[in-house]
């Protein structure tokens, strides 16, 4: 199946969010936008019983992606919509569609709901299985906020596009992820900030404390060693001026930090399963759940 941009849409005001968001991405990538609307199957004790509302719930279900696609096609012409009506676990679904897909894009709760989080369990889920790039949206993105203001200070989407930010581990440069960021940043025309965290070895953890030295030794290491991982991809992108973070601490902190005046944060996640089924790591849980920006997560070995 040819590549292509694909949304999951249930009707609630952050899907719809992650469907503008899609569509505007789709255009920047020139593929086509598919929106997925997936049904969860009744149990089958319940599927003889007569639901209220169930037509009605038919006739929603429906609707929804229809109107969706008929007022993306108005809001960007020219490009190719689609959409689709399945059945199924929504996050086993979702996340086998993405295996073809360039991108899979959902939405996300707004801020401020309970305890912070911002993510349901079917994002979660979806982000944990795929294996190919999944972007959250919350459900208050606008276009004009991945964009600088206008000279005036009115923000709007005819200004230049924010920086894309991405969170790099040193120790295990993923080449997927490093590409997508940079390919992301060039596509937007804009920079690319480059966020690395460190903590000292043990070994130094102690004199870190009395010897300042010490530390400003160690943080010009690891940005010597940043440097040399991005050098061979500010080569490839020779458009992308690509600005280099490092900070001692926890890199999560950083990266929320930033995605304040970002058009989009990026963080990888490591393909792998552990005893209790797949996983996302914790920078990656902590970015989904408090980055203000677009979040794409990033499988890599």
């Amino acid at each position: 199946m040819a590549p292509s941009v694909i949304v999951g849409l249930d009707g609630l005001r952050e899907s719809r969010a992650a469907a503008e968001w899609a569509a505007r991405e789709a255009r920047l990538l020139g593929l086509p936008l598919r929106l997925v609307h997936v049904t969860e199957q009744v149990p089958e004790p319940l599927a003889s019983v007569p639901l209220l509302g169930t037509e009605t719930q038919r006739q929603w279900a429906e609707r929804v992606p229809r109107e969706t696609a008929e007022g993306l096609r108005l809001r960007h012409p020219g490009l190719d919509v689609t959409m689709e009506q399945l059945s199924g676990r929504p996050d086993e679904v979702l996340a086998k569609l993405a295996e073809d897909a360039e991108l899979l894009v959902l939405g996300s709760r707004r801020l401020g709901e309970v305890g912070g989080f911002l993510l349901g369990s079917v994002g979660l889920a979806v982000v944990a299985r795929a294996e190919r790039p999944v972007v959250l949206v919350r459900a208050e993105q606008q276009a004009a906020d991945e964009h600088t203001m206008d000279p005036a200070g009115i923000p709007s989407a005819a200004g230049p596009f924010r920086p894309v930010v991405l969170g790099l581990d040193t120790e295990n440069p993923d080449a997927r992820l490093i590409e997508f960021a940079f390919a992301a940043a060039s596509r937007r025309r804009t920079a690319l900030r480059v966020v690395h965290g460190w903590y000292p070895s043990p070994y130094y953890a102690y004199g870190l404390s009395v010897e300042p030295e010490l530390h400003t030794a160690l943080a010009r290491q690891e940005g010597l060693a940043l440097s040399e991982i991005l050098r061979p991809w500010r080569e490839k992108f020779p458009d992308v001026k690509a600005v280099r973070e490092t900070h001692h601490g926890p890199v999560a902190v950083h990266l929320v930090d930033a995605s304040h005046e970002a058009s989009l944060v990026v963080v990888g996640r490591r393909a792998r399963r552990g005893p209790v089924g797949a996983r996302i790591g914790s920078v990656a849980h902590a970015v989904l759940h408090h980055a203000v920006a677009p979040v794409a997560v990033v499988p890599h070995d």
